[in-house]
């Protein structure tokens, strides 16, 4: 009788270490704790939300803007150049892509799948009527990397072109840093645009009501970023120029990859945007990958453009900017 009881205790306990490391696994070596293998698995997966710290020491985000048209299936194809796609993505916490020529968001998929294969967490936003419609079109897409970057996806959406005053309608979405509180994160608004080659004069004027609009949306948001290809420099942007404190990150530098002109920058209201690092450039494809201008250009006409700005609000931690 004893012997039974003894092999059934010994059975059970068996069982339970079985289904425990089935079922379960131990994190950590100090302050254990235990997660279901099937929350694990979640996770791992990516359908959980990412992890809302910044890598350790990381205090500043960079957000890009990057004209790779014509960004098509046959570019893509080639395996030099989706190398340096990847890249150059990488470099950045977000960035603003332009030019994107494809009848749905599959390519933009294929990219990111690229630029995921090392373990990063990129994700992306376009516009929700893109892949609506059987022909091939052309649009505008954010680049984001989860791991420091969170979407307020509601807001993702083109500016309204019922009467096509824009060539290519620009798109807007909100953002914030990861890392700080939800009191303290920089939070901000996108304006991703690229001006007709055609009439840029004219939409420059309309971007400048498109920023106010966007800024008085309701939503008290101040920190308001208009970036993209603005087809002119500093010097020559018209209506946006006389927008209140208005700030470009990039000045006296060419932006394409011949180095004849200025026609991409990063724009915003000095005053409002005090989470501005004062570091921002632009990227010298020829020089970053020792290119001939031809292997260059292949790649873009436009070089990506850049700007550093605080995770914390206001620029500082426990600094919250007043709305």
């Amino acid at each position: 009788m004893f012997r039974l009881v003894r092999m059934a205790v010994l059975v059970g306990i068996g069982f339970g270490i079985w289904y425990f490391f089935t079922h379960f696994r131990v994190l950590g070596l100090e302050g254990l704790r235990v997660q279901p293998r099937s929350q694990a698995a979640t996770s791992e997966a990516g359908t959980s939300p990412r992890p809302s710290a910044q890598p350790l020491g990381k205090k500043t985000i960079r957000i890009a803007a990057a004209n790779f048209g014509p960004l098509d299936q046959a570019k893509l194809g080639k395996k030099p150049v989706l190398g340096h796609f990847v890249h150059i993505l990488r470099q950045f916490d977000i960035i603003a892509l332009q030019d994107i020529q494809a009848r749905d968001r599959s390519l933009v998929v294929q990219l990111l799948e690229q630029a995921n294969a090392g373990g990063r967490h990129y994700d992306f936003a376009v516009a929700p009527e893109v892949g609506r419609e059987a022909a091939t079109r052309q649009y505008n897409a954010f680049v984001f990397d989860e791991d420091t970057i969170e979407i307020d996806r509601r807001t993702v959406a083109w500016v309204s072109n019922r009467d096509n005053q824009f060539a290519h309608p620009p798109l807007v979405a909100a953002f914030r840093a990861r890392g700080p509180g939800l009191r303290e994160a920089f939070t901000f608004t996108l304006i991703n645009v690229q001006t007709s080659s055609e009439r840029t004069s004219e939409e420059l004027a309309l971007l400048a009501n498109v920023f106010r609009a966007v800024r008085d949306d309701g939503r008290n948001e101040d920190d308001v970023i208009l970036l993209g290809t603005l087809g002119t420099d500093e010097e020559h942007l018209g209506s946006l120029a006389l927008l209140p404190n208005a700030c470009c990150a990039i000045a006296a530098t060419p932006t394409t990859t011949r180095g004849i002109r200025a026609a991409d920058n990063i724009l915003f209201d000095r005053r409002a945007t005090c989470e501005y690092a004062h570091r921002s450039g632009v990227l010298d494809l020829s020089r970053e990958y020792n290119l001939s201008a031809r292997e260059a250009a292949e790649i873009a006409e436009h070089l990506p453009v850049w700007a550093e700005f605080s995770v914390y609000e206001g620029g500082h931690p426990g600094q919250v900017a007043s709305r």
